[in-house]
C-alpha cells in the first residue's frame, strides 16, 4: 500500500507540473469566458453586432429580383410580398439590360409551356449551389405558388406543406411540443457523447504517461522497487483523480459563465432527470475510467512508442462507441428494449449505455448496481491481465504492435 501510494504521489505531482495540463485545464475556461463576454458584449450592442456580421458576412444583398413571365400564369404580386422585391420585365431583352446595369441580381424567366414541362429559367451573374432551393423558398416562388392556386394564399401553403398533423390520445398526458421532442430526442445522445469524451481523455493520459515512461527507460527503473500492479494501480487512481478534478473544474466554470451570462439552462418539463443520476454518474465514471485505462496502459506496456500504440486505439475504444451510433434512435425510442439493455450491462459498453438510459429515466432498479457489479469485476480482472504484460513487454521489446499480440498477452496466452 505505501509503495502504491508513493507511485500515487509522484505521478500527481509530475502531472500537475507540467505547462500543457494547466493550459489545458485554465486555458478552455479562459478561452470560454473569453467567448461569453464578447457574445455578451456584441448582444448588448446592437450597432457593434451588426458591423462584426457585416465584417464576417459581408453586406447583405437588397437588389430585386425580375421575372418575366411568357406563359402568364402570375397575375398578381401576394400582399406578403414587399412593394420593389420582384419586378416584372416584358421580355428578355430588358430584364438582361436592367441585370447590366446593376438593378436586380437576377431574373426568372417562365417559358409558355411551363405547366407542360415545369422548368424555369434564372439568369444570373452570380451562380450559386443553393440557387434552386432560394428560389423555391424566396419571393419568386412564393408569389408562382399563389398564382397557381388561383391567388389564394392559404391554398398556396398547403400546396406546400399538405400534411400538418394533430395527435390526438387517448392517454390524458399532454405531448410535448417540437423543441420538448427535440431535447428529449437528444439528451441520451448528448449524455453519451459527454460520457464517452470523458473517460477517453482521462485513460488516453495513462497510455501518454506509459508510452513516454517507456520510451525514456524510466518503467525499467519503477519496475525494480514495485510490481506491475502496484505501479498500474497507483497509475490509475492517480490519473483518474486528476482527470475527475478536471472535470469538475470544466463542469463548475460553464455553470459560473451560464450565471454570469444571465442565461440558465433548463431542460423541458417532459424531461425528468433521476435523481440518483448524479451518483450513478460518478460510479460509472470512475469504473469505466478503471476499465479503459488499465487497457491504454497495457498498449502502452506492449507498444515500442506512442505512434504505434495510437494505431490500436480504435480497436479498444470501439466498444465505447457502439452506444454512440444508437443514442438518438435506440436509446432514445426503445431504452428498455433488448439492445439497449444488453449494451448497459456488457462491461466494455455499460458505461456510456447505462448513462444513456438513466438520463431517459425508467430503468429498473436491479440493473444499474448489477451494471457496476460487472463493470468492477471486468476493471479487476483487466488489471490484473494488464499487470501482467509489464513482464511480457520485456520479451517484446522492439517489435511492432499488433492488435492479435495485444488480445494474446492480454488473454495471458504470452
Amino acid at each position: 500500500m505505501k509503495k502504491i501510494l508513493t507511485i500515487l504521489k509522484n505521478e500527481v505531482v509530475t502531472l500537475i507540473s507540467r505547462p500543457s495540463f494547466w493550459l489545458v485545464t485554465l486555458g478552455l475556461p479562459l478561452v470560454a469566458a473569453l467567448i461569453f463576454g464578447v457574445i455578451g458584449g456584441l448582444n448588448r450592442n446592437q450597432e457593434a453586432s451588426q458591423a462584426v456580421s457585416q465584417a464576417f458576412l459581408g453586406p447583405q444583398e437588397t437588389r430585386p429580383e425580375g421575372y418575366v413571365d411568357l406563359s402568364g400564369l402570375i397575375r398578381q404580386i401576394p400582399p406578403q410580398i414587399p412593394p420593389g422585391l420582384l419586378l416584372p420585365f416584358p421580355d428578355e431583352e430588358t430584364a438582361r439590360r436592367a441585370l447590366e446595369a446593376g438593378e436586380i441580381q437576377g431574373y426568372y424567366v417562365i417559358p409558355a409551356d411551363y405547366l407542360e414541362r415545369g422548368v424555369i429559367r434564372y439568369i444570373t451573374p452570380d451562380p450559386s449551389p443553393f440557387l434552386a432551393e432560394r428560389a423555391r423558398q424566396g419571393p419568386f416562388g412564393w408569389a408562382l405558388r399563389v398564382n397557381l392556386a388561383g391567388g389564394d394564399p392559404m391554398l398556396a401553403n398547403l400546396v406546400q406543406g399538405p400534411l400538418d398533423i394533430e395527435e390526438i390520445s387517448l392517454t390524458p398526458v399532454a405531448a410535448p411540443d417540437d423543441d420538448n421532442l427535440f431535447m428529449m430526442m437528444w439528451v441520451p445522445y448528448i449524455v453519451t457523447l459527454v460520457y464517452f469524451i470523458l473517460i477517453t481523455s482521462t485513460a488516453t493520459l495513462l497510455l501518454n504517461s506509459l508510452s513516454k515512461e517507456k520510451e525514456n527507460r524510466i518503467m525499467e527503473i519503477l519496475l525494480t522497487s514495485a510490481s506491475p500492479r502496484q505501479l498500474l494501480t497507483g497509475k490509475i487512481i492517480a490519473l483518474g483523480a486528476v482527470g475527475l478534478l478536471q472535470t469538475i473544474l470544466w463542469g463548475g466554470t460553464t455553470y459560473i459563465l451560464l450565471n454570469l451570462s444571465g442565461r440558465t439552462f433548463n431542460l423541458p418539463s417532459e424531461i425528468r432527470l433521476p435523481p440518483e443520476l448524479l451518483a450513478w454518474g460518478l460510479v460509472f465514471f470512475l469504473l469505466g475510467y478503471a476499465v479503459y485505462a488499465a487497457l491504454m496502459a497495457g498498449l502502452g506496456a506492449l507498444a515500442p512508442n506512442l505512434r504505434e500504440a495510437s494505431q490500436v486505439t480504435f480497436v479498444i475504444l470501439f466498444p465505447l462507441m457502439v452506444p454512440l451510433f444508437f443514442s438518438n434512435t435506440v436509446f432514445a425510442e426503445a431504452p428498455h428494449g433488448a439492445l439497449a439493455t444488453g449494451l448497459s450491462l456488457f462491461p466494455l459498453s455499460a458505461p456510456v449505455a447505462m448513462m444513456a438510459r438513466l438520463s431517459v429515466g425508467g430503468v429498473a432498479w436491479w440493473q444499474p448496481p448489477l451494471a457496476a457489479l460487472l463493470l468492477a469485476a471486468t476493471a479487476v480482472l483487466i488489471v490484473r491481465a494488464v499487470a501482467r504484460m509489464f513482464r511480457a513487454q520485456a520479451m517484446l521489446s522492439g517489435q511492432p504492435l499488433k492488435v492479435k499480440t495485444y488480445l494474446r498477452a492480454l488473454m495471458g496466452k504470452m
